[in-house]
């Protein structure tokens, strides 16, 4: 049976509280798609000062380097650029879920060289998916020999402007975003909405070798840490593009994703999230996420 490690960063805030729920989503996931998982919880940002003195101690540096994958609770703070450099990330994902069980990714390189590389990435992920990539990129972005590696894959050749427009207005139109270094943080952040919005929102840096990032689009919350009231929605569909841009584990990730926009078209939400009246919690809500696997699971690999 195959086996992956992955380091839980949890760091403070309703970081510990979020990770302890995306560690027990992950385990039933793997279980039930016959693969396991061995998990490193590791200190980081400010709950490692507070300890070691570091962001980044020596120790959770050997236990990041030595994953397939990292789950941040929060993908904010100075600890993420210190971890970024001991990684060889190069492109950016982020993966945002919005309405009724709509869905898009999109992905931009970080720096020029590495466009070839995060074009495969992103029509890969479309073959995966619904088969479509919107490319949003200027002439220096080089994807046809992507395109032409996924003849199955559907393109769409739009400018910067009208991209970020159908994103406020018609983010159902998309699949995979395709963007360039220099206006892909925009797509992304277009695409991500406003709170208001109600589009819950993953993120990912993507390495070529060693393992990639992936994180909450929320930062620490504080003020209600502790209190069992944080949705963990972006942490566990965080947990789901882990699964199938960190791992490879596409159904997997599939179940996963599935079910939590089934607890969320479900009206689960936590007391955080509710302006008036008793919500769930955020282990009742991860219950509810559980509870859906049985009714979203595509071919699983292996049945439990």
């Amino acid at each position: 049976m195959k086996q992956y490690k992955v380091a839980f960063l949890a760091g403070c805030g309703v970081g510990p509280e979020l990770t302890a729920e995306a560690s027990r989503t992950l385990q039933r996931v793997a279980r039930l798609h016959g693969f396991r998982l061995e998990e490193v919880h590791a200190p980081y940002g400010t709950e490692a000062v507070a300890v070691s003195g570091a962001l980044v101690p020596p120790a959770t540096r050997s236990a990041v380097l030595g994953a397939d994958a990292l789950l941040l609770a929060s993908r904010r703070g100075p600890a993420l650029r210190v971890l970024e450099q001991e990684l060889d990330v190069r492109a950016a994902a982020a993966r945002v879920r919005h309405g009724a069980g709509g869905d898009l990714l999109v992905l931009h390189p970080l720096d020029e060289a590495a466009g070839p590389w995060t074009a495969a990435r992103a029509f890969a992920a479309a073959e995966r998916r619904r088969g479509r990539v919107a490319v949003a990129a200027d002439a220096s972005m080089d994807w046809a020999e992507a395109a032409e590696r996924h003849p199955g894959v559907a393109v769409d050749l739009l400018d910067a402007p009208t991209a970020l427009r159908m994103l406020v207005l018609g983010p159902e139109r998309f699949d995979v975003v395709l963007g360039d270094s220099r206006t892909g943080a925009a797509l992304a952040a277009v695409a991500a909405g406003t709170e208001a919005d109600g589009r819950v929102v993953a993120t990912a840096r993507l390495a070529d070798h060693g393992p990639s990032v992936f994180a909450a689009a929320h930062g620490r919350a504080g003020e209600i840490a502790g209190q069992g009231v944080a949705n963990p929605s972006s942490l566990l569909l965080a947990a789901s593009l882990l699964l199938a841009e960190g791992l490879g584990r596409p159904s997997a990730a599939e179940t996963l994703a599935r079910a939590v926009s089934a607890a969320l078209d479900d009206g689960v939400r936590t007391p955080d999230l509710v302006r008036s009246g008793v919500g769930a919690t955020t282990r009742e809500f991860t219950d509810v996420v559980l509870g859906s696997f049985q009714n979203v699971t595509p071919t699983a690999e292996f049945a439990a």
